[in-house]
């Protein structure tokens, strides 16, 4: 397996690193390409793949390719490698508002497309990614593309329609998450805990609270009311966060997310 990725920012690097971690890929068996002669010999030191300036080159060199672009250069880039496609090789898409038709009819030919979309604790390794492919993709190649996935997290087959609200879900609500920590900071804060163990703590709780559900599989409200007392400190801190619309707030939002995802 040949991987290659063009361009190589926050996430790209990420889903690299995570590769390359795992050791489920040789490094001499990946190439990644930037726009700067900077940014490629930082990626060398930093990972040592195989580097170049040429989009074209990774293509030749590589079994997968993964647009690590922003969607707006999505069109100008498979302008840019298109003649140079075949069947034998599989294109990975990693940005919103990118659809497996529209990446095809660019390509104007038959090409195999797997749509994905990682979220950014992939720099953790901690990812969570959505994954769908067109029918030129046979199952042995989306395993293990899976599995090449897995060295930075977790991964789930969705249907395409469903990516809009997996964006919500998942693609954004790290940024909930930060607000979330950064709240609980500030009022640690305003309560006298320093800043930088305010964010550690505050961090930690949502990091253990997070693994619960995923170990012990129990609903979320179960969880929840065993550490709500009766006449105790946690639901008086439910009933305010209530009393801010705190469900509806987080319900609007991914809502709101979810319309702007399906416009772009």
């Amino acid at each position: 397996m040949k991987i290659g990725f063009i361009g190589c920012g926050n996430m790209g690097k990420a889903m690299l690193g995570g590769i390359i971690k795992s050791g489920k890929v040789k490094n001499d068996d990946i190439m990644a390409s930037a726009k700067s002669q900077n940014t490629i010999d930082k990626i060398k030191r930093e990972f040592n793949v195989k580097t170049t300036l040429n989009n074209r080159e990774v293509v030749v060199e590589s079994n997968i390719i993964i647009l690590a672009v922003k969607p707006y250069l999505y069109n100008s880039v498979i302008d840019e490698i298109k003649d140079i496609m075949d069947e034998s090789k599989i294109i990975i898409t990693i940005a919103a508002g990118i659809t497996i038709d529209g990446v095809i009819k660019r390509f104007g030919k038959k090409i195999k497309v797997i749509k994905t979309m990682p979220n950014t604790p992939a720099l953790v390794c901690e990812g969570m990614t959505a994954i769908c492919h067109n029918e030129n993709v046979t199952i042995e190649e989306k395993n293990s593309v899976i599995d090449l996935f897995k060295a930075f997290g977790k991964v789930e087959e969705l249907e395409e329609k469903d990516f809009y609200a997996f964006t919500a879900l998942c693609g954004s609500s790290p940024a909930y998450v930060f607000m979330f920590v950064e709240a609980m900071a500030d009022a640690a804060v305003k309560q006298g805990i320093p800043r930088k163990k305010a964010y550690s703590l505050a961090a930690q709780a949502v990091l253990g609270s997070a693994k619960m559900i995923l170990e012990t599989e129990k609903h979320p409200g179960e969880l929840k009311d065993a550490v709500c007392s009766p006449g105790g400190t946690t639901i008086e801190a439910v009933l305010e966060l209530e009393k801010s619309g705190f469900r509806s707030s987080v319900i609007n939002a991914m809502n709101k997310c979810e319309e702007k995802a399906k416009k772009m």
